[in-house]
C-alpha cells in the first residue's frame, strides 16, 4: 500500500488530482496502558505501517470521503458533522475538520481517499492513524501549518483526539495520536498525559541484536463496545474516591494506603494497574538509557500480569502469545493497546525471532486459535506529506 495508490483512488473515484498524498503510522504502546486517560506516563513507538490520504481541498462545505477498505462514497457537510454523524470510518474522517473548527481554526470541505496499511482491530492504532492522516491534509491544504513545529503537532493531536471521542464516540486518551504526529525513527515517545510533554528516548533495538515481534492474534479489537468505557470510569470513580483530579497524583509509595481506601476489590485492582503501571514507565524509560534490555523484558512481563489480573483486558490468545514466545527465549512480552483482543509484542534476540514466531503460532495451532501475523517493526516517523 503506497502514497500512489491512495492518489489513483481519488482519480478514479473524483476524476481529478488531489492536492497531494500525505500519511500517519499506527503504533505498537511498549508499555503504559490506560495509562493516558488517568494523566499518566506512556512509551509508544511509530509503526512502519500507514495509513495515506489524498485530499483535495474545496471551496464549500462539502465533504466527499471514500476508502479503499470502505464500501463506496461517504457525503456529507461540516455543517452536519457531530456526535454520532456520520457513522463508522467516515467518523474519524469527518471528525477531524469539525473538530478543528471548533479549535478556533479555519477550514473548509474536502474530496479525500484513503487507504489503510494498519492492521484493522489488531489495537495499532488504525483508527488514530487515519485522524492524523486526514488531519496532516487538512492542515496543510488549508493553510494551518501545524505539521511544522512539534506544538503544532500536539494542538493537530488533541484536534484527533476530540474527533475521535466527539464525533466517533470512541472514549479513547491522546497516545495513538500522540505517537503518529510526534514520535521520531529509531525512539519511543515518552508522553506525559498530565501536561502533553514528550521526550524521545532511543529505541534502536537492532544496534543491540534485538528485535520488536508483534503478534497480531487476529482476536478483534474493539474500543466502542463498552469494555473500554467501563474501565476508563472505574479509574476516573476511584480518582473521585480518592480526592484527586486522576490517578497519577496516586504516589507509588502511599497505594497500599489509597487503596484500603477505596469501595470494593473492582476499583482497588484498576486503580493499583494504573498507579504501578506508571511506575513501569518510567523504570523502562530509565531502562533504555541504560541500555538494560533484560529489565525491560522484566518490565513487559510484570506489565502484562496487571492487566490480566487487576485490569482485566487480556484474553486467552493475547495470554497464549506471551507465555509461548517468553517459553521460546524471549526477553520479555505482553499484551499492547486497548485490550480484549488485538495485539501481543516480544523482546527477542534476532536470531530468536524466527523461533519465537514459529512457538506463537504452534501454541495457536493447539489451542485451536485462528492463525496469527506475525512480524518485526522498527521505530519509524510520524506523520508527513508523501506526494
Amino acid at each position: 500500500m503506497t502514497a500512489q495508490r491512495a492518489a489513483e483512488l481519488f482519480r478514479e473515484t473524483f476524476g481529478e488530482e488531489p492536492d497531494g498524498v500525505w500519511s500517519a503510522p499506527g503504533r505498537v504502546n511498549l508499555i503504559g496502558e490506560h495509562t493516558d486517560y488517568n494523566g499518566g506516563l506512556c512509551l509508544p513507538i511509530a509503526l512502519p505501517h500507514r495509513t495515506w490520504a489524498a485530499l483535495r481541498r474545496r471551496d464549500d462545505r462539502r465533504l466527499r470521503m471514500v476508502s479503499a477498505q470502505g464500501d463506496g462514497l461517504v457525503e456529507t457537510t461540516l455543517d452536519e458533522v457531530g456526535p454520532g454523524a456520520p457513522g463508522g470510518w467516515a467518523a474519524y474522517v469527518a471528525g477531524v475538520p469539525w473538530a478543528l473548527a471548533a479549535a478556533g481554526h479555519e477550514v473548509t470541505g474536502f474530496d479525500v481517499a484513503v487507504d489503510g496499511g494498519v492492521p484493522l482491530g489488531a489495537g495499532l492504532s488504525s483508527s488514530a492513524a487515519l485522524e492524523c492522516a486526514v488531519a496532516a491534509a487538512v492542515s496543510d491544504t488549508t493553510g494551518l501549518g501545524l505539521l511544522d513545529s512539534p506544538a503544532g503537532r500536539t494542538a493537530l493531536a488533541a484536534a484527533c483526539v476530540e474527533a475521535e471521542n466527539t464525533v466517533a464516540q470512541a472514549p479513547t486518551g491522546g497516545m495513538d495520536q500522540s505517537a503518529a504526529l510526534l514520535a521520531t525513527a529509531g525512539h519511543a515517545l515518552l508522553l506525559d498525559c498530565r501536561d502533553s510533554t514528550t521526550e524521545q528516548v532511543p529505541f534502536d533495538l537492532d544496534a543491540h541484536g534485538l528485535a520488536l515481534l508483534v503478534v497480531d492474534t487476529r482476536a478483534e479489537h474493539s474500543l466502542v463496545d463498552g469494555q473500554y468505557a467501563e474501565r476508563r470510569d472505574s479509574c476516573e470513580q476511584a480518582a473521585r474516591e480518592l480526592g484527586v483530579q486522576t490517578l497519577r497524583e496516586v504516589p507509588l509509595d502511599g497505594l497500599d494506603a489509597a487503596l484500603a481506601s477505596l469501595s470494593g476489590d473492582l476499583l482497588r485492582r484498576r486503580a493499583r494497574h494504573v498507579v504501578t503501571e506508571i511506575a513501569r514507565v518510567e523504570k523502562a524509560r530509565e531502562a533504555l538509557r541504560a541500555d538494560d534490555f533484560q529489565r525491560l523484558g522484566e518490565l513487559f512481563l510484570e506489565s502484562h500480569a496487571s492487566m490480566r489480573d487487576d485490569f482485566e483486558i487480556s484474553v486467552p490468545e493475547l495470554d497464549t502469545a506471551v507465555t509461548a514466545a517468553t517459553a521460546a527465549g524471549a526477553l520479555g512480552a505482553r499484551m499492547t493497546g486497548g485490550g480484549f483482543g488485538g495485539s501481543a509484542i516480544a523482546l527477542v534476540r534476532r536470531e530468536d525471532a524466527d523461533a519465537a514466531q514459529a512457538a506463537v503460532e504452534k501454541a495457536f495451532a493447539e489451542q485451536g486459535f485462528t492463525a496469527p501475523a506475525c512480524f518485526v517493526v522498527a521505530a519509524s516517523g510520524p506523520a508527513a506529506r508523501d506526494l
